[in-house]
């Protein structure tokens, strides 16, 4: 059997690469990028009998010299994403996860600097919450003799909010976009809606004492952008952001939920000099009074149905002066 017979089916095509599109095709290649989504990596450290953990959620896209690979088939610059796989689990291992920011700055820098077809990396990574399940108190309560005795590696998972992280590296310079989503919060008073433009489409009733809940999906972008920088403390600065975030919530006497918005945001920037730009998408998560009268009940404010849609969205990006707005308008591109 001849060499030809034993090479795989389109050897002889992919071996020499195509240097522009297609011939006689006026059809380009544009944007692209490539890599493993969705690696679902759980690190544990044990620090004597008390255990850490990290579960993050990581999705890599490389982009680079990748037009041989669409138009000729070549994989000669193609890491494949299986490697990208590996290298997730592996840094896992051998850098440890201090945060979700940090370990996408490692494996961004690690496929730029490593690969030289690859001339930009992207990384984003989802971050579920554990928090430890408190020990009772000994002989007492319904959980004690139960087995969680204190040895700190019972955890229970949060349902608060999704941390998010999304790193960009070009070999150059740094963008990080931090965030959260399916945050859940509620003011059960302090809120107003009125004063809004009638015409004969409006039946809203206008409301001087209402509910005001949200979905917060939100992401900031840090000022941090070159290696020369000190970089932020990641999980130091996501647990102030998020508390400012919420104080601001709490504490707005709100007519619209486009001023508690910009609230949030001008709270976080105001406290959080590392973060230049702020971005919300907030679902008005509507709850309507019941009317109880066909029941001979007065209704004081106290029983509501929570409607899930249709729903009023609102959106914006809150920046500190004379810094540009960065992140997109929508949110899914990040």
């Amino acid at each position: 059997m001849t060499t030809d017979q034993t090479a795989p089916r389109g050897a002889a095509q992919a071996a020499a690469p195509a240097a522009g599109s297609p011939a006689g095709r006026p059809v380009l290649l544009g944007q692209n990028q490539y890599g493993k989504a969705e690696n679902r990596v759980v690190r544990i450290t044990r620090d004597g009998s008390t255990h850490h953990v990290k579960d993050l959620n990581v999705s890599v896209a490389l982009s680079g010299d990748m037009d041989d690979v669409h138009y000729s088939g070549s994989n000669a610059n193609v890491l494949p994403t299986d490697t990208t796989k590996n290298t997730v689990f592996a840094f896992a291992k051998e850098q440890g996860i201090d945060s979700a920011e940090q370990f996408g700055i490692h494996l961004a820098r690690h496929f730029v600097t490593s690969q030289d077809p690859i001339h930009r990396a992207r990384i984003r990574i989802e971050e579920y919450g554990w928090e430890r399940i408190a020990a009772p108190e000994a002989g007492s309560g319904p959980a004690a003799g139960n087995g969680v005795d204190g040895t700190g590696h019972s955890f229970v998972r949060k349902g608060q909010e999704t941390r998010l992280t999304q790193i960009t590296y070009d070999g150059t310079s740094w963008e990080v976009v931090s965030g959260l989503k399916d945050l859940v919060v509620m003011n059960t008073t302090d809120s107003e809606f009125w004063g809004y433009v009638k015409d004969k489409y409006t039946t809203l009733p206008e409301a001087y004492d209402r509910i005001l809940a949200t979905q917060v999906s939100a992401r900031w972008r840090f000022n941090w952008t070159d290696d020369a920088q000190d970089s932020p403390d990641w999980e130091e600065s996501y647990a102030h952001t998020r508390r400012h975030m919420l104080q601001a919530f709490a504490e707005t006497y709100s007519l619209s939920l486009q001023q508690t918005l910009y609230q949030m945001g001008a709270r976080i920037v105001e406290n959080r000099a590392e973060i230049d730009e702020v971005r919300f998408s907030l679902p008005n998560k509507h709850h309507f009074l019941v009317d109880l009268e066909p029941f001979g009940l007065k209704n004081d404010n106290e029983v509501y149905i929570a409607a899930d849609r249709p729903y009023g969205l609102i959106e914006a990006t809150v920046l500190r002066d004379g810094c540009e707005a960065l992140i997109p308008a929508d949110l899914t591109n990040l």
